[in-house]
C-alpha cells in the first residue's frame, strides 16, 4: 500500500495503491482480488469490486483494476469523480493460492477553498474607515487559516497584522463543504496611502497558500474653512449694513408719529424746512 494515507481532490481519479511483491509474472487466472471501503462514520465494510478466476464484478460505478497490470502485481484500484463521501478506510485482499495477503490505506477526500477579496483597490478619505473583506469558500474538510499582512511604502516587506481583524466562525452547505469569511477593518491617515493589505489563504489541500491583496489610495479630508469664513461674512453683512438700515427705519418711524408729515404740511413752511433738516440728518 502506498503509506498508512492516500489525499485525493474532490472530483478527481484517484488510484488506490496495492501491489503484490516477489512475482515477475502471475497467472491471473488463480488468483483473486477484493476490494472493500469502511466509512469513517461507521464501522460496516462495503465491497467496491471482486476479481476472481478471471471474472469482474464491480459494485461501485466506474471502478477499475487493470489486468494487465494486474499481471505484472499491480492490483491498485482506480476510481473515477471521487466523493466526500467516499473518504474512508479501504482494504486490499489478494489471494494467490495457496497465500492470501491483506493492506489498508486510508484515503483522504480535500476540496482547495475558491477565495476572493473585496473590494481589490479603494480611494477614502484620511481617517475615513474602509472595510475589506476576504472570503473562502468550497472547501473541505474544515480547518483553515486566514491571516492578514500588509506593505507600505516606507517598509516594503509584507508584516502580519493583528488589529482590527473580525473572523467568523466557519460554516457548513448543505452538500458538506465549507466556507468562512475574514474582515479587515481600516481608518487610515495620509501616511498609509498606497499601502498594500494582502489576505492569506491556508488549507490543507493547498499545495501553496493563496493570496490576495487590495491597495489603499488615501486622500486629503477637504477644508472647511470656507464656512466659517461665509459665516464671518454674512455677520459683518448684519452688523455693518442690516442693523444700521433698521435703525433708520424705526427712527423715522419714530418721526412720522411724532410729527406727521400731514400736519407739518399745514405748518408754516419755516417748520416744514426744520422737518426736513432732522430727517436728512438720520
Amino acid at each position: 500500500m502506498a503509506g498508512t494515507t492516500q489525499k485525493v481532490l474532490l472530483n478527481d481519479n484517484a488510484t488506490i495503491v496495492c501491489k503484490i511483491h516477489g512475482y515477475h509474472h502471475l497467472d491471473i487466472t488463480v488468483m483473486g482480488i477484493t476490494w472493500y471501503r469502511k466509512h469513517q462514520a461507521s464501522a460496516t465494510e462495503v465491497k467496491l469490486f471482486e476479481f476472481f478466476d478471471n471474472h469482474q464484478m464491480i459494485l461501485r460505478s466506474g471502478a477499475h483494476v487493470s489486468e494487465r497490470r494486474l499481471q505484472r502485481g499491480d492490483a491498485s484500484l482506480q476510481l473515477p469523480g471521487v466523493q466526500l463521501k467516499e473518504a474512508g478506510e479501504y482494504r486490499c485482499e489478494v489471494v494467490v493460492t495457496p497465500y492470501k495477503a491483506v493492506g489498508t490505506v486510508n484515503l483522504e477526500v480535500v476540496a482547495y477553498p475558491v477565495s476572493s477579496l473585496s473590494p481589490e483597490q479603494a480611494m477614502v478619505k484620511e481617517n475615513e474607515e474602509q472595510r475589506i473583506l476576504c472570503m473562502a469558500s468550497r472547501f473541505y474538510p474544515k480547518n483553515i487559516t486566514i491571516t492578514w499582512k500588509k506593505w507600505t511604502p516606507k517598509d516594503p516587506r509584507y508584516l502580519e497584522i493583528s488589529e482590527g481583524i473580525i473572523t467568523n466562525s466557519t460554516t457548513e452547505d448543505e452538500d458538506g463543504m465549507f466556507r468562512v469569511t475574514s474582515y479587515l477593518m481600516v481608518k487610515p491617515s495620509l501616511e498609509d496611502n498606497m499601502t498594500v493589505y494582502q489576505c492569506v489563504v491556508w488549507h490543507e489541500s493547498l499545495p501553496t497558500s493563496q493570496s490576495h491583496n487590495f491597495t489603499l489610495i488615501v486622500t486629503e479630508t477637504e477644508k472647511t474653512t470656507f464656512v466659517w469664513d461665509n459665516i464671518v461674512i454674512s455677520i459683518v453683512v448684519i452688523l455693518v449694513i442690516v442693523l444700521p438700515w433698521l435703525y433708520v427705519l424705526f427712527k423715522r418711524k419714530g418721526l412720522c408719529q411724532t410729527n406727521p408729515l400731514s400736519s407739518t404740511l399745514r405748518a408754516s413752511p419755516q417748520n416744514i424746512q426744520n422737518d426736513i433738516g432732522r430727517i436728512e440728518e438720520v
